[in-house]
């Protein structure tokens, strides 16, 4: 019987923590474990305020049958540099160690979490274990750094992006998970040549999550519990980061004071949450709503709480990262309103679905406008606007679609083999692509 490739995944974020990629990997490597031997580094949970106690370094456990190396780091404030910076160093420092203590890898799969970090990690540990790596780019950095100004130094953007790139020559093969972001790769190495690279979409579990009635006991409990009944419900459910404009866009919730039947409802934690409520304390806005991060088991009530779901990204991110909480919007059925770049991979489902409405980023006036259009639908319009997107979903964007491709990727990684097909939905027109 041959023997199992060995993947090693550095992924920061896993079971149980509740962060939207620790929920992506926790599927893929469950999904792949009979196909792989896999073993996981991570960071004890806590991303979303999990609480797990342990005085080991390193903590080793399994997850049926994949093996758990949790290293313990120092709680992070996200809203101090200084804490994300000791966070980040530990990880990386530690994340490295662990690597090279894991013996038999074939392929080193990390992610671009923390950034450009979580490349290089992979770059280190290739180098060092004379194993395959696969770079998977949820967000570009320092593109999405520069984005949000999150520093000055121009210095710093330069060498992250020299870096990066180096991350990117040396993988074996480096994933991005919108074809804007396949662009913004190939940009990045305008008059070079570009690395291998393939589009995976990001995913939900379309099973788990389907269209439900308001009327369904647990949602009405739900909307009754949160004073929600009978209400407009404009929900924003993920991370409240730095890279989605909320600080500006809570303040068009002022504009609906004098519509007691439209509420503003937030669930999610991030660095920008602090902020938000107090704008909305401030300003007494009783039509806007908090609540945290929701079990997952209970998401499939929660998301169909909503009328309408804001999709959104700060203006320069197209290309640079793709919200993953389209998919669950679109697999609840619910109608998107999306503040989204013109040309970027949401923008783009958004369309090609019918599921919503677009208005471009920093275009207040014209969320405000798209609200009341969509408050003014009759019932009947905007569920079929919503159906629209779970249909789409089910016929290009299913889990089963997204991890079968990379299951073939790692394969053809840890094998040496081409890559003989192209594994993407049919609107894709270039996917895998070789030097």
């Amino acid at each position: 019987m041959l023997r199992k490739k060995k993947i090693t995944f550095v992924i920061n974020y896993f079971y149980p923590d509740l962060a939207a990629t620790s929920q992506l990997m926790t599927e893929l490597t469950g999904y792949l474990q009979k196909d792989f031997t896999i073993t996981v580094i991570a960071a004890q949970p806590g991303y979303a305020g999990e609480n797990h106690q342990s005085k080991k370094l390193f903590e080793e456990g399994y997850v049926e049958t994949i093996k758990v190396v949790r290293i313990k780091l120092p709680e992070v404030n996200k809203n101090s540099k200084v804490s994300r910076l000791k966070y980040i160093s530990s990880y990386f420092f530690l994340a490295n160690i662990a690597l090279l203590k894991e013996k038999g890898t074939d392929v080193i799969f990390t992610i671009s979490q923390p950034p450009v970090l979580g490349g290089l990690i992979g770059t280190i540990g290739k180098l060092l274990k004379r194993s395959k790596h696969v770079y998977s780019i949820h967000d570009f950095n320092p593109e999405q750094a520069q984005a949000v100004a999150y520093t000055n130094n121009q210095s710093v953007f330069k060498i992250a992006k020299i870096i990066d790139k180096l991350n990117c020559s040396y993988a074996d093969q480096v994933l991005v998970v919108g074809e804007d972001m396949a662009e913004t790769l190939r940009g990045r190495f305008e008059d070079e040549t570009v690395p291998n690279y393939t589009v995976i979409s990001n995913w939900t579990d379309e099973d788990a999550i389907v269209p439900i009635e308001k009327s369904e006991p647990a949602i009405r409990g739900f909307l009754e519990t949160h004073g929600l009944k009978d209400k407009f419900i404009v929900m924003y459910s993920g991370n409240l980061g730095l890279y989605y404009d909320l600080e500006n866009l809570i303040q068009v919730a002022d504009k609906f004071r004098e519509q007691p039947d439209i509420v503003f409802l937030f669930i999610g934690e991030g660095a920008v949450k602090e902020r938000i409520q107090r704008y909305a304390a401030e300003k007494n806005l009783e039509n806007v709503k908090f609540l945290p991060y929701q079990p997952k088991e209970f998401l499939k009530y929660s998301l169909n709480s909503a009328d309408v779901h804001l999709v959104v990204n700060q203006k320069g991110i197209k290309g640079v990262s793709v919200p993953s909480k389209i998919y669950g919007v679109m697999a609840a059925g619910k109608p998107v309103l999306g503040v989204l770049e013109q040309g970027s991979e949401v923008q783009r489902l958004i369309f090609e679905s019918g599921a919503g409405v677009v208005i471009e980023p920093q275009n207040y006036e014209g969320v405000i406008h798209a609200i009341h259009y969509l408050h003014s639908l009759d019932p009947g319009e905007l569920k079929s606007m919503g159906l629209k997107g779970r249909a789409y979903l089910e016929e290009n964007l299913t889990r089963a679609t997204s991890i079968n491709k990379y299951r073939q990727v790692l394969q053809a990684v840890a094998d040496n083999s081409p890559l003989e097909h192209t594994f993407q939905p049919k609107q894709y027109k270039e996917v895998v692509h070789k030097k």
